[in-house]
């Protein structure tokens, strides 16, 4: 029995492109609107689901009748952007009959390596499951360049993980899950029900890529439950056709291989703050705010600090210094230092007027935020 998916509050669901396309026939309409009955039981049980759609450039090519896969940058990108719309027209109407709202995020992975751009993906996606909606997300393929040879949405899901702290990846494939070899070619493989994210056994027993209408194969799959295991997401990888798969495996039901995260969610996404060795900059408290930070663990507001010292962009990570001097946490900033020093001393009610803009009540986040 697999729990990890029962139990999980916000859950990413990944689709691959020969699920989405019925194996590259243009997008199979009863297959995403299966899809979309089993996300709004989910969303009864009270979880949180993001899907992570592949599809467009195979839409995209149905639509503009390439028979396979062309290779030139701007045709590829063409027949993304034409296949975008088709994507989001029928996940719409889906999820419509559901009386559920879906937005559409396109991202590219120049987004999630931006601070600022991470973090606005992050609050946005964030504002989206408070409002009730089922972000709908692909990669912007229509504007990247270098990144549509070799990006996949395996990674994408998992850096999606990352950035809103899930508590599971599902990825949907063609194929049951991850076996020791290829069955298709070796009779003696084995199906293999649950290992740990990040074992470099997995990846020896991984192949190429499967098909060839979608770019990822079992590997790109095993390296984003390892990406996704990073901020403590386990991984389940299942057959995408297999009857009702998500709601069976929210009831706990053994489908498919399970790749658990070995470190505990919240330890890893501290853990990647303690570790920086060096910060752009720091901010020394008062005694109150110091008091409130260490037995509280309440968030830092600009009223505690009485300094800002270096230069830091919204996004990094800064270190907390006490009256004396002394480094006792690190966290991220939800302001630049120029910012910061504006609004420092002053209750967060008063941000928007001194800065004529609003991003968070809080300087750090007691979620973004390690004691040393």
């Amino acid at each position: 029995m697999h729990s990890v998916i029962k139990k999980a509050k916000r859950l990413i669901i990944k689709v691959g492109s020969s699920l989405v396309t019925n194996d590259g026939k243009g997008l199979d309409h009863a297959a995403i609107a299966r899809w979309a009955a089993q996300i709004a039981d989910l969303r009864t049980l009270g979880k949180e689901v993001v899907l992570v759609s592949s599809g467009a450039v195979a839409e995209g090519m149905q639509r503009l009748g390439f028979d396979k896969r062309p290779s030139a940058i701007h045709e590829l990108q063409a027949c993304a952007a034409v296949g975008q719309m088709g994507l989001a027209q029928i996940y719409e109407t889906s999820f419509s009959k559901h009386d559920l709202r879906t937005a559409q995020v396109l991202l590219t992975h120049a987004d999630l390596a931006d601070r600022e751009r991470y973090l606005n993906a992050r609050s946005t996606l964030f504002t989206l499951l408070r409002l009730g909606v089922v972000p709908i997300i692909n990669e912007n393929d229509t504007v990247v360049t270098d990144e549509i040879k070799f990006g996949d949405n395996d990674t994408l899901g998992a850096l999606v993980a990352n950035l809103i702290e899930a508590d599971a990846l599902i990825i949907l494939t063609d194929q049951k899950g991850l076996f020791s070899a290829d069955p298709r070619k070796d009779p003696s493989a084995t199906f293999v029900h649950h290992a740990q994210a990040g074992d470099p056994a997995l990846e020896a027993m991984a192949g190429g890529a499967g098909t060839g209408i979608g770019r990822g194969g079992m590997l790109t799959k095993i390296l984003a439950a390892k990406r996704a295991a990073v901020s403590g997401a386990h991984t389940v990888i299942a057959w995408g056709r297999e009857e009702n798969v998500l709601t069976r495996l929210a009831d706990g039901e053994a489908l498919g291989t399970e790749l658990s995260a070995p470190t505990a969610q919240l330890t890893a996404r501290k853990q990647w703050m303690a570790d920086h060795l060096q910060t752009a900059g720091k901010v020394t408290l008062d005694a109150g705010a110091v008091q409130m930070l260490k037995s509280s663990g309440k968030s830092l507001l600009p009223i505690g600090v009485t300094e800002v010292s270096g230069e830091f962009g919204r996004g990094d990570v800064i270190t907390c210094v006490d009256t004396a001097g002394q480094p006792f946490a690190r966290g991220i900033s939800n302001y630049a230092s120029p910012d910061a020093r504006r609004i420092i001393g002053h209750p967060s009610s008063q941000i928007l007027s001194i800065l004529g803009f609003f991003e968070e009540p809080e300087l750090i986040h007691r979620d973004n935020l390690v004691l040393l």
